[in-house]
C-alpha cells in the first residue's frame, strides 16, 4: 500500500468512527449547549435534590452532574464552581421567603409584624416549602461556605428589602432583629425540633412571636 493509499485509510477509519473530532475537555458538546435552559434546570433541580438529601459537603459536582444525566463540565459551564450551583439552587429554593417584604405593604403598619410572621410560618408549615429550606439552613450550619451563601443571599434578597420598606431609624439592625426572630423560633422547631415547640399549634406560635418581630420593626 502506498503512503497516500494509508493516509487515505486512516483518514477513512476516522470517518468511520465518526469523522468529528474530540471535543476540548471542560467543554459542553454541541448537542448538549444546544439543549440551553432545559439542561441549566434539570442542572438546578439535581442540584437541589442532592443537596437536600447530602447536604453541602458531602455534594460534589460530579454526584450533581451524574443526578441530571450530563457531563461535569456541562456544570462547570452554567454555573462555575460548586459554591455557585449551591448559591444558584438555594435563590430558586429561597424564592417564596424573598416575598416576604410585600406582607409589610399589605396593611397597616400597626399589624405589619403579625402579617410578617404568618407569612414566613407559612411557608415552614407548607411541606413542598419547607423541605428545601431545611436543606439550606443545614447545610449553612454545618459549613462556613455554604454559610457564607447563605448570609449573602439574606442579606442581599431578603433583609435590605424588608429594611427599605421601614420608615424608622436604624431600619437594618430592626429587620435584622425581626429575621433572627423568626429565623431562631424555626431552627428550633423544624431543624431541632425542640419539644413543645414542634408540636405546637402554629397559631399559638404566631400569637407569641408576631409582637415581639412588631416591637422589632416598628417599636421605640
Amino acid at each position: 500500500m502506498t503512503k497516500t493509499a494509508r493516509g487515505d485509510a486512516s483518514q477513512g477509519g476516522g470517518a468511520a468512527q465518526g469523522g468529528a473530532a474530540p471535543r476540548r475537555r471542560g467543554r459542553p458538546s454541541r448537542t448538549q449547549s444546544a439543549e440551553g435552559p432545559a439542561t441549566r434546570d434539570r442542572i438546578l433541580e439535581a442540584a437541589r435534590t442532592e443537596f437536600s438529601a447530602h447536604g453541602y459537603e458531602k455534594t460534589s459536582v460530579r454526584r450533581i452532574a451524574k443526578a441530571a444525566g450530563v457531563d461535569s463540565a456541562l456544570v462547570h459551564h452554567y454555573f462555575g464552581t460548586k459554591e455557585q450551583v449551591f448559591e444558584s439552587a438555594i435563590e430558586v429554593a429561597f424564592a417564596p421567603a424573598l416575598d416576604a417584604p410585600t406582607a409589610i405593604d399589605e396593611g397597616p403598619l400597626e399589624g405589619v409584624g403579625e402579617r410578617l410572621t404568618r407569612f414566613i410560618f407559612g411557608v415552614w408549615e407548607n411541606p413542598a416549602t419547607r423541605v428545601p429550606l431545611l436543606a439550606i439552613v443545614r447545610s449553612a450550619v454545618n459549613n462556613e461556605t455554604a454559610a457564607a451563601v447563605f448570609r449573602r443571599l439574606i442579606a442581599a434578597q431578603l433583609l435590605s428589602r424588608v429594611a427599605r420598606r421601614i420608615d424608622q431609624p436604624d431600619a437594618e439592625l430592626r429587620a435584622e432583629l425581626a429575621a433572627a426572630q423568626l429565623v431562631g423560633t424555626a431552627m428550633l422547631r423544624y431543624v431541632i425540633q425542640v419539644e413543645p415547640l414542634a408540636s405546637a399549634d402554629p397559631e399559638a406560635i404566631i400569637a407569641r412571636i408576631a409582637p415581639v418581630v412588631q416591637g422589632h420593626l416598628t417599636g421605640p
